[in-house]
């Protein structure tokens, strides 16, 4: 079984709102075992809409369709389907009257507009909606060259209103594939996409089972397991082995999984020991200190931030004149001191800086050729390491962020097995 959803509302394909549902029903169908091939926005159009939905009832086992029930003119989804069959529209009373009694019961009059809701084309019946005025629409429609019929949901587009209706009224109707699939999101930092294929290897050729796939955003290397069994227990089988080989090839480049983020992972391995960590910036311009501040358990150990955005905040934190330290561009050197200086002022255990040229954190004269130097700092030791500027100005600040954090990430590893 094969399935599309499609979205409708011009409100979607001029960019005024953000198409969830698809998104939603996309992960609710795999949980289900039912893989989603396409999905398709159409705007409130009746031409287009027939086309889309011919289109998908000659491709798909499955069309979950949100949007265009309401009472609008523009809400012609009803009209399409009946047009898409050659049908007219018929007159439910049974929902009718439930919409009645929904404006009774608030009080108000319904508007005789509101009885177009209450009309579903010739073969089709009426999903209940409990929650407002829209009931759904189901309709098999056959195919001459399919054994089986397309099954069709129309299901409002208020997402408070299209979730409970698929799951209680539409997902049960749906033919099973007697197969689950589950899905599993590891996340790595150090290497680019094409570098972490190469260490993966043959995990990443198509058509294994479980299938990895790569994708990456602003310097995070997500691995995207998805296994497809007879059951869960044979998915989660299939995962963690998976799942091991991984974290056997990618090692320490590994970080965590799911939604975790890298200050997510150091918060709690502070935390786990006891110790507290401060930052000093000035190319990324407090974004360090925020992401730090946003992880859960950050209050104990997150101890505060400095923002270095030009010579007189330089002067102000170092208390001598910025020129002695630091003239043009930072250093490793330089760096570590900026990080050494940070941790004493706070008294912290460890300290990350971010450092650049000081002049301005978003000055746009900074060149490609200067680096942006990130730093740790403990009681005992300092390192340092290297950026290039490169590529859109905003993903280089949360690259910088991340190495920072990482650095501080692999310290606590190397020094937890030393220990």
């Amino acid at each position: 079984m094969i399935a599309e959803i499609i979205a409708i509302g011009s409100e979607l394909t001029t960019g005024a709102k953000l198409d969830t549902n698809s998104q939603w029903l996309s992960t609710e169908l795999a949980a289900a075992g039912i893989p989603t091939r396409f999905h398709a926005t159409v705007a409130d159009d009746l031409e287009a809409m027939v086309e889309v939905f011919r289109q998908g009832v000659n491709r798909s086992d499955i069309l979950l369709i949100t949007g265009g029930l309401g009472p609008t003119l523009d809400d012609l989804t009803r009209q399409a389907l009946a047009d898409l069959v050659q049908v007219d529209l018929y007159q439910d009373d049974a929902s009718l009257e439930f919409i009645q009694s929904l404006f009774q019961r608030r009080d108000r009059e319904m508007p005789r507009r509101n009885v177009i809701q209450a009309q579903f084309p010739e073969g089709s019946r009426p999903i209940p909606n409990e929650r407002g005025t829209a009931p759904g629409i189901w309709m098999e429609v056959p195919r001459k060259d399919f054994d089986h019929p397309c099954h069709i949901a129309a299901m409002p587009g208020v997402p408070s209103e299209m979730k409970p209706m698929f799951l209680e009224k539409v997902l049960p109707r749906l033919p099973g594939t007697g197969r689950v699939i589950r899905r599993a999101r590891i996340n790595c930092f150090g290497v680019g996409e094409s570098h972490a294929e190469e260490i993966l290897g043959e995990l990443t050729a198509r058509g294994r089972e479980p299938e990895v796939g790569i994708t990456a955003h602003e310097a995070t290397i997500t691995l995207r397991i998805t296994a497809n069994d007879i059951n869960i227990e044979a998915c989660e089988r299939k995962i963690a082995e998976t799942r091991a080989i991984i974290h056997q090839k990618m090692t320490t480049l590994v970080f965590g999984e799911e939604d975790d983020e890298l200050e997510h992972v150091v918060v709690r391995q502070l935390a786990a020991r006891g110790a507290a960590v401060a930052v000093v910036e000035s190319t990324t311009g407090g974004l360090l200190a925020h992401r730090l501040s946003q992880a859960a358990g950050t209050e104990s150990c997150f101890v505060g931030g400095i923002v270095v955005p030009n010579r007189v905040a330089w002067n102000m934190f170092l208390k001598n004149p910025a020129d002695d330290l630091v003239t043009t561009n930072a250093n490793a050197e330089q760096a570590e001191l900026v990080a050494s200086i940070c941790r004493r002022f706070f008294d912290s255990d460890f300290a990350i800086a971010i450092v650049d040229q000081i002049s301005s954190y978003n000055d746009e004269s900074l060149s490609d050729d200067v680096p942006t130097m990130f730093a740790i700092a403990g009681r005992d030791f300092t390192k340092s390491g290297e950026l290039s500027r490169v590529g859109d100005p905003a993903i280089h600040k949360s690259r910088a962020v991340k190495a920072g954090l990482n650095a501080l990430r692999l310290h606590l590893i190397q020094d937890d097995t030393t220990t």
